[in-house]
This record gives structure tokens, C-alpha cells and sequence, in this order.
């Protein structure tokens, strides 16, 4: 049962939201590594910088007992919870052979961030997502890394066609939208523009069947199981993760489009 239509990607990425969330405790090495035993290709965190400078893997960015929680910014990093990994502990311990998506919470994590991702030697597996898009223009020309506008469909004020030639203009990789704004059109419209299209918040079998049916070439999903299972369907027999199409190309344009 392939997909209505193509993708990009030869195989989409099957990305596990904040680790195996629907199966381990969120955010933590554990879930991680349970994610890629399930099957996923791709693993998904949000991330922040503390007071002495470490990149750490967290969803909410604040630390302590209720009513006295504290920013992470806030907080050395040997003041963390030890559950709470930062970006150097998640390569050392689940290593880098997958996709990774990073959703820049606190962009003053940014440098961080990529310093990490290059020591590891793994910059252009890393696709970095953040909802305003004049801050992802500004880190084109500081990472190799793939770089992901991360919004609504009600956001776009320009409208999606726009949106897509500002994308490809500005050399950002792709548009993520949450999986109810997607339709096989506006797919098939970024797609013109070469730009990889993920759809987030698919929890269900119905929707990660939908996306993939349309030609997405990401899904974010705390049902790893779920995921891999459909993947299994849509793209029988492949084991491999990864795209004849590694990066849309980068393309030097104007300040806006």
C-alpha cells in the first residue's frame, strides 16, 4: 500500500516526539533508546540553555518543586535533575545514526546546540525548528543543519505559496504544521518549492495513514508503535531511513521574497 502521493524523501521520517513519550517517561535517555528499538528513524526534543552554557534536552524549561520552579536558564547544569540529559549526554548515549529534531525553545541555545551537533559529527542530521521565521533566517548562515519553520497554517499571514518562495528563497529545509492543516495540495505546493513538508501531532493510525498517504516526508508521533507500523505499510521492506534528497538545495535570494 504505497502513498497517494510521492514524498520528497524516498522514506519519510518516522519522528518519536520527545522520545517514546506514549511508552517511557518523556525527555529522558530511556525513552529515547526505547524509540529507536520501536522503530522510529527520528527522535524529537526541545531544547535550552542553562546558566554556564549547556544545551539541554527538556520540554517545559523549568526546574523545582511547584511553586518555586525555576527557569533552566536560571540553573547551572550540575544543579539539574540527573533524569534531565543535556544535547553531549543524548549523542554519548544514544548516538547519532537517525535523524534529529530539535525544537529551539530558548534560541539563545542555539550556538550550543550546533557546537554539540558538530562535535559528534552529526550537524547534517539535525533539523532545527523554531516558530518565528525571521529567527530561522538569521541561523541560515550559522549551521549546516537543516532548519524547520515550525508554525500554523493560520500563521502564514502571506499565504502558503508565499510562505513556500520565502522558504526556498531563504534556504530554510522545510515547514511543519500541525496534521489537520495538511491537505494533498498544500503538499504538493511546498513540494514544488523543494522544500520537505512534517506534520506534527499525529497520535492516532487514521492520521499517520493520512499524512502518509499525501506525500509527507515527516511525522511526529508519541505512538512509536503506531508509526512504525503504518511506515511498515506505506513503505514496505525499507529499512532505510534516509532520502535520495538529503537537503533541498540552498539557494542565495533576497532579504524577503
Amino acid at each position: 500500500m504505497g502513498p497517494r502521493l510521492a514524498p520528497l524523501r524516498d522514506v519519510p521520517i518516522s519522528f518519536a516526539h520527545r522520545g517514546a513519550r506514549a511508552h517511557a517517561p518523556e525527555n529522558t535517555i530511556e525513552a529515547f533508546q526505547l524509540a529507536l528499538k520501536l522503530g522510529a528513524s527520528g527522535l524529537e526534543s526541545d531544547v535550552w540553555i542553562t546558566e554556564d552554557g549547556v544545551a539541554i534536552l527538556d520540554h517545559d524549561g523549568v526546574v523545582g518543586p511547584l511553586f518555586r520552579r525555576r527557569p533552566i536558564a536560571s540553573v547551572p547544569r550540575s544543579a539539574l535533575p540527573d533524569h534531565i540529559p543535556s544535547l553531549a549526554e543524548f549523542y554519548e548515549e544514544v548516538g547519532d545514526a537517525f535523524e534529529l529534531s530539535l525544537d529551539v525553545k530558548d534560541p539563545n541555545a542555539f550556538e550550543a546546540v550546533v557546537s554539540d551537533a558538530k562535535n559528534q559529527g552529526a550537524e547534517e542530521r539535525l533539523w532545527l525548528c523554531h516558530p518565528s521565521f525571521d529567527q530561522v533566517v538569521e541561523w541560515r548562515h550559522g549551521t549546516e543543519a537543516k532548519l524547520v519553520d515550525s508554525t500554523r497554517l493560520s500563521r502564514i499571514k502571506e499565504g502558503p505559496e508565499r510562505r513556500g518562495a520565502r522558504l526556498r528563497d531563504h534556504g530554510i529545509d522545510a515547514i511543519n504544521l500541525r496534521n489537520v492543516d495538511w491537505t494533498g495540495g498544500l503538499v504538493a505546493m511546498f513540494h514544488r518549492f523543494e522544500r520537505f513538508t512534517f506534520g506534527w501531532d499525529a497520535q492516532h493510525a487514521r492520521e499517520i495513514a493520512s499524512l502518509l498517504d499525501i506525500g509527507i516526508d515527516g511525522v511526529f508521533s508519541d505512538h512509536v508503535d503506531r508509526l512504525s507500523e503504518a511506515m511498515h505499510q506505506f513503505f514496505p521492506g525499507s529499512t532505510d531511513p534516509g532520502s535520495t534528497m538529503t537537503s533541498p538545495p540552498q539557494i542565495d535570494g533576497p532579504d524577503d521574497a
